[in-house]
């Protein structure tokens, strides 16, 4: 008779359990990743920064990233030395460069000074944030294959969804909260003072989390009569060329930096958007776009369901690159200028951005072996730190250069008034490229058979 054994995973108290402490570490460092987004006006009234000045400190996010490979360092280290060293390393990492972005932006100490032409203050806060760019990446794609250790062949989709959707509570948080907390502190540096303290909570969550890890590492060496180090065969350097030579694995890649450069860039000029479009007062003008997250928090983990079950991969991410080419298209039209359709329009790419990264991340894993995950996820998230680095700046040379219309008062002080027409059309292209590259995705899962369009749950 055959022996039933089992693992902590097949707990299903014990895997939500996993899934919900990082998740809420990710929550932690989405919070901070978005918390400049709606400051953009307060940032140009009391720190004196133009909109190219904030985009260089919104590109900063990628600087280490992409330049210096951290994030493809970091996934080698993740298969090599597992999830619990690394999400470490990422969360100190992370606590390390708010640390050093808060200071930038509440000290005088950098007043009137300029480094490699720039002003010191936003060298200074983009070099923090750069750090924590590095932090928060590599915690991303730790949190990946924690999940897909614990729920490939269950509900990894569903899981995937989850996370992503408490990770986006984190960004509707903090387009929602950071102006009401720097008005009732009088500081526009408040809100990453916040960051820094939740920061450190994420990270005493994901060391709880590394104790259950390591109970089921044990139990999994019980089912493998002790020998662990035959179910996990270790990385090498060579393992790079199989993933860079695998098709499918570019096509969701470049959808993924195409993808995402659509939305998280536009995130950072949302709240700029309702006030110079929409005449949205700068308190609250965050509101609007933070209904973009708060519908993903819904919608991600039902469409993961729905993956988990039906399948439909491919598809699920056509459609979803659809929604954003509609969305963007009608934000650049200037006669759509009224509040009710913004609202709309949010809601929308809300359903756009739930639909991508739902199918997108628990497709990797058909492409790649599990044990080259690590590194396949940092690859993913490189390309894609292109993107979140080289769009927000473009985007801000691009208010600054050819989208002046004037000067409007705030709390007595002159600001730019913006055109956002040009920008929401670059913002479209994304949109119809990430469409291109889908549909390719789609042909390539006919011709190869990965399974995207299958179910996740076996049977």
């Amino acid at each position: 008779m055959e022996a039933i054994t089992t693992t902590l995973r097949d707990s299903k108290t014990a895997r939500w359990t996993a899934l919900a402490l990082v998740s809420f570490t990710m929550l932690c460092g989405y919070y901070l990743a978005d918390v400049m987004a709606p400051l953009k006006p307060l940032l140009e009234k009391e720190l004196l920064w133009n909109s190219a000045e904030y985009g260089i400190f919104t590109s900063a996010y990628g600087w280490f990233n992409v330049f210096l490979l951290m994030l493809i360092l970091g996934g080698i280290i993740l298969d090599k030395m597992g999830v619990r060293f690394t999400g470490k390393m990422a969360t100190i990492t992370m606590i390390a460069g708010t640390a050093i972005k808060y200071w930038a932006i509440s000290t005088h100490m950098l007043d009137n000074s300029v480094i490699l032409g720039i002003k010191a203050q936003v060298l200074i806060a983009g070099l923090g944030f750069a750090i924590f760019g590095v932090g928060v990446e590599v915690a991303g794609i730790s949190v990946s294959k924690i999940i897909v250790k614990w729920f490939k062949g269950k509900e990894l989709a569903l899981a995937m969804g989850l996370e992503m959707a408490t990770a986006r509570l984190g960004t509707a948080l903090a387009l929602s909260t950071s102006v009401p907390i720097a008005a009732a502190f009088g500081k526009v540096s408040a809100p990453v003072l916040v960051c820094l303290i939740m920061l450190v909570i994420g990270m005493i969550s994901f060391l709880v989390y590394t104790v259950m890890d390591r109970k089921l590492e044990l139990s999994e060496a019980e089912e493998a009569s002790g020998d662990l180090a035959e179910a996990e065969e270790s990385f090498r350097f060579s393992d790079i060329l199989f993933i860079i030579r695998n098709k499918g694995w570019w096509l969701i890649a470049i959808l993924c930096v195409l993808f995402y450069s659509s939305v998280f860039p536009f995130l950072k000029y949302a709240s700029d958007l309702m006030v110079n479009k929409f005449g949205v007062k700068e308190s609250v003008a965050g509101i609007i776009p933070g209904l973009l997250p708060f519908g993903t928090i819904l919608l991600t983990p039902l469409f993961g369901n729905i993956y988990d079950r039906r399948g439909k991969g491919a598809t699920i991410m056509i459609i979803g690159a659809l929604l954003l080419i509609l969305v963007h298209t009608l934000f650049s039209i200037p006669f759509l200028n009224q509040t009710p359709v913004a609202i709309v329009l949010i809601v929308i790419l809300g359903i756009g951005f739930s639909l991508v990264p739902s199918a997108m991340w628990p497709s990797v894993p058909k492409i790649i072996p599990e044990k080259q995950l690590g590194t396949a996820y940092a690859l993913i998230f490189w390309v894609q730190n292109m993107g979140l680095m080289g769009v927000p700046a473009l985007i801000g040379w691009v208010l600054n250069k050819y989208c002046i219309t004037g000067t409007r008062l705030v709390d007595g002080v002159e600001v730019s008034s913006y055109n956002y027409t040009l920008p929401m059309i670059i913002f479209t292209g994304f949109g119809i490229l990430a469409l291109v590259f889908a549909l390719l995705l789609k042909a390539e899962d006919r011709k190869k058979g990965y399974g995207l369009e299958l179910p996740n749950i076996k049977k």
